[in-house]
């Protein structure tokens, strides 16, 4: 660095986006970190490493000016993850040519958009405490960070029943305009989370997945002839399939065994599949918002590409389904949950309102990935 002749301020004659027209000359960053360190007495200033060769001119200017507080800048390799970016810069891009939602996208690693979607900060200092520091640039698998999330969340957020691509499930033989509470508990990890009564009727929600017409070989869930357990309920035989002019598929048509109540102590036979469900008649409507890795930089076939090449087409997956009303009746903004099954949600904090509910996956239940 020359410190013959550093550079200190910088005169543009352009509107600031606060400030306006008020003036026009500015310090550069260089001058202005240093001094800014010094009169807030900053004994250690962390930055990355490209500023390693602007610390003789940090120095200095601290020097320079005699101030009373002597601040140390130290470089460190900054956190690089596998399948988004870091760098402001490009951040900036991704929302000014709008493949994000805003700075508060929750694809995107900025503090609102991890908060929007459902990050938890114990997850980030844990994450941020396995990897360490180092001189050393390096990248750092984003399912790591997933796999913190995971083992925070999963003793913290209470189990609730969501269906997200639903296929309406009628019992014939249950008593018309008739319905029941079952229990069933709040966290299977954290029995101190206790249990809450859901409600049970004649008509139920199923995932849609979880029905074949023609099953494949170990398909042991829902299809014509086969009985499988409702969670926390009764044990449910398929026996008509109703479709619409199409030939799609619109509802099926069960039967259930009143002998076979979770908790009731029925052993007469066993099924090999127990599904989750919602009441369609007490249940709330919801828009789940399903995310992938923005970008695929983890992909051979994306090797060498701008990054704005490597965006994601399916990075974000939209699903309209249906609630259990128990369990996210009075949920505030941000609240987090585990929908049996599906993964880990919270509430979306720009999206939800009072008359609807929108859910950001956080992250899925499992994954491949070992610490």
């Amino acid at each position: 660095i020359n410190l013959r002749d550093p550079v200190i301020y910088r005169i543009s004659h352009n509107a600031h986006h606060n400030t306006g027209d008020r003036w026009c000359v500015y310090p550069m960053y260089a001058y202005a970190h240093p001094l800014e360190d010094a009169i807030e007495h900053i004994t250690h200033s962390i930055c990355t490493l490209e500023f390693e060769d602007q610390r003789p001119f940090y120095d200095w200017v601290v020097r320079e000016c005699e101030m009373e507080a002597v601040p140390r800048q130290i470089e460190f390799a900054r956190l690089n993850l596998t399948n988004t970016v870091m760098s402001k810069r490009k951040l900036k891009q991704l929302v000014d040519n709008g493949v994000a939602d805003g700075w508060d996208d929750p694809r995107i690693p900025t503090i609102s958009g991890l908060r929007r979607r459902g990050y938890t900060p114990e997850a980030i200092r844990n994450f941020c405490r396995e990897i360490g520091i180092s001189k050393a640039d390096s990248t750092v698998d984003s399912r790591m960070l997933d796999y913190f999330l995971r083992e925070d969340l999963q003793p913290k957020a209470p189990l609730a029943m969501a269906v997200l691509n639903p296929l309406k499930v009628v019992i014939t033989n249950y008593p018309e305009g008739e319905s029941e509470l079952i229990e069933i508990e709040n966290n299977a990890k954290n029995e101190e989370m206790g249990k809450r009564l859901v409600s049970f009727s004649r008509e139920l929600y199923v995932e849609r997945d979880d029905f074949m017409e023609v099953p494949v070989k170990k398909y042991f869930r829902l299809f014509p002839g086969n009985e499988v357990r409702l969670k926390g309920g009764y044990f449910i035989k398929c026996n008509d399939v109703i479709k619409d002019a199409d030939g799609n598929v619109t509802e099926i048509h069960c039967t259930y065994d009143p002998d076979t109540k979770s908790g009731s102590g029925f052993v007469g036979r066993k099924v090999k599949a127990t599904i989750h469900w919602v009441d369609a008649n007490n249940s709330y409507p919801a828009e789940f918002r399903l995310f992938e890795p923005l970008i695929l930089d983890d992909d051979p076939a994306n090797e060498g590409k701008h990054f704005l090449d490597q965006i994601n087409p399916s990075s974000l997956e939209i699903k309209q389904g249906f609630v259990e009303k128990t369990a996210v009746e009075g949920a505030q903004k941000n609240d987090k949950f585990q929908f049996i099954r599906n993964g880990f949600y919270c509430v979306d904090s720009k999206y939800s309102s009072d008359d609807k509910l929108v859910f950001n996956r956080i992250v899925p239940l499992k994954s491949s990935f070992k610490l």
